[in-house]
């Protein structure tokens, strides 16, 4: 199922404000005319559908999100070396600057897709249509807006507050208002998803994949875990998800596989399929970038095969042995083989690339058109939160269930009891490394621990030293600032 290939190109129905095909170049939508639009059910999904559509954009998932990783120091850019990259070689090497192309990517992604929600959220209530579809299309409204701007805070911090559809009357120049505004605005919304929403098992057919009530709740507990101010309210969140029938596939590979798509473990996942007639270099392009990028250079294991985000030798060293993640998630030299091919170290600068979202050539004979989805939040997360946050509430003997699950799941032993509070918070946060590598989760895991501190204290004991307690934010772009004098500047930038 992929509901998304359905999909024209929304925002260009609506209102064309841009017309480069180079996505580096675009410019987010900032007014809509809700007068005579939508008018009908039929209408408000096409809506609907266009929120979800920039979750698939080079600026976010399809790479900005996943290159993360790189920055996290789980990988390095490889590529084809040289100027290859250079955007997120300076975002993983600290030396971001406010004219940073991969910056501004991540700063415009979202706002096309806060702009749907906001006009399905508008025009929603007053349409006389049936009322499980208007319940759903807001609930998924609520949902992607709240995740849009989950996104901006945590790479941004302070971000303008935008709930309402532009128009002429509207300050098109908003200033940045505080992240604990923000974090409020996505609680509420996340809040009244989970209560619109249907349970994933209600979906069928072409509608399989859209937003549900245990992705919501699922990623209020993320939200929670992030803010790291209300445990409990993390253990309540995530026991209610493991009730809507989720669980782990027995096998962490199909999480990866193109055929077991949005399974059992999966709660929420952007959606892709194989070339729908756009360019592959386009926002409109459906098809995922990661197979072609992660794929290794010169090999011919995949359609494409631009060798980037090779892990690091420290990233394979921190993996326990025989733990079954790492024959599916990395290829290293004596793996095993790939689609009947044979790794070897020289494919990569490292001696490494990543396996786990490769698509073989007989599924994607083309670097144009991988059907592979991107994973924003599995069942082993939302086990992975509740391990964490029981412990941080002093329950540190019942944290070792859900953590045991993951694990287990791996091929690995139960944890050793007796741990001290801080010993089993590593343990969790190793475990969320391996289980999430290169899902794009790492760096928010960095970011959120002890104020920051424990990321800088990784970074430099890898040798990013020059890591500051500034680059835990992205700076505002310059080229939005020079737009709108209301923003301003993070500080150090």
């Amino acid at each position: 199922m992929k509901f998304i290939k359905k999909i024209v190109f929304v925002t260009a129905i609506i209102a064309c404000t841009q017309c480069s095909s180079d996505f580096l170049d675009k410019a987010p939508l900032d007014t809509i005319n809700t007068s005579n639009y939508p008018k009908n059910a039929a209408e408000l999904i096409t809506i609907v559908n266009g929120a979800y559509q920039p979750l698939q954009w080079p600026k976010l998932y399809n790479l900005r999100m996943w290159t993360s990783d790189i920055m996290a120091g789980n990988s390095i850019v490889g590529a084809g070396g040289g100027s290859d990259g250079i955007e997120t070689q300076d975002m993983s090497n600290f030396t971001t600057a406010t004219d940073n192309q991969g910056v501004l990517d991540i700063w415009r992604g979202p706002w096309p897709g806060i702009l749907m929600a906001n006009t399905v959220l508008k025009v929603a209530p007053n349409l006389n249509i049936d009322e499980n579809i208007k319940k759903r299309s807001m609930g998924e409204a609520y949902f992607l807006r709240a995740h849009y701007y989950f996104i901006l805070v945590r790479f941004f911090g302070d971000v303008p507050l935008i709930t309402e559809p532009g128009s002429s009357d509207t300050d098109l120049y908003p200033a940045r208002v505080s992240k604990d505004l923000v974090y409020q605005q996505i609680i509420s919304d996340l809040e009244k998803a989970a209560e619109l929403l249907p349970n994933k098992s209600e979906y069928s057919g072409s509608d399989i994949g859209r937003a549900n009530k245990g992705a919501a709740l699922g990623e209020l507990a993320e939200v929670y875990l992030t803010l790291g101010n209300n445990w409990q309210k993390v253990v309540d969140l995530t026991t209610q998800v493991e009730g809507l029938g989720f669980a782990l596939n027995t096998n962490y590979g199909d999480n990866f596989n193109t055929a077991a798509e949005n399974s059992v473990e999966s709660l929420f996942e952007v959606q892709y399929a194989s070339d729908g007639g756009y360019s592959f270099w386009s926002n409109e392009n459906q098809a995922s970038w990661t197979s072609p990028f992660m794929g290794p250079r010169g090999a011919n294991f995949v359609g494409g095969g631009f060798g980037w985000n090779q892990p690091t030798t420290e990233f394979i060293n921190d993996y326990e042995a025989n733990d079954k993640r790492k024959n599916i998630t990395v290829l290293y030299e004596g793996a095993p083989q790939f689609d009947g091919k044979s790794y070897q170290a020289s494919y990569s600068s490292t001696g490494y690339n990543v396996r786990k979202f490769l698509v073989p050539l007989s599924i994607s004979s083309s670097y144009d058109n991988s059907p592979m989805n991107f994973p924003v939040l599995r069942f082993s997360s939302i086990l992975l939160m509740k391990a964490e946050a029981l412990n941080e509430l002093g329950q540190t003997s019942q944290a070792e269930i859900p953590l045991n699950k993951v694990r287990n799941r791996a091929g690995l032993p139960n944890i050793a009891t007796g741990l001290s509070k801080d010993q089993f918070r590593e343990k969790v946060l190793h475990e969320r490394r391996i289980e999430l590598a290169f899902e794009g989760q790492r760096w928010f895991d960095l970011i959120r621990v002890n104020n920051g501190q424990y990321a800088l204290d990784f970074l430099h004991s890898i040798g990013k030293t020059n890591a500051t307690q500034k680059h835990l934010l992205f700076p505002i772009p310059q080229i939005e600032r020079d737009r709108n004098s209301k923003l301003t500047q993070n500080p150090g930038y």
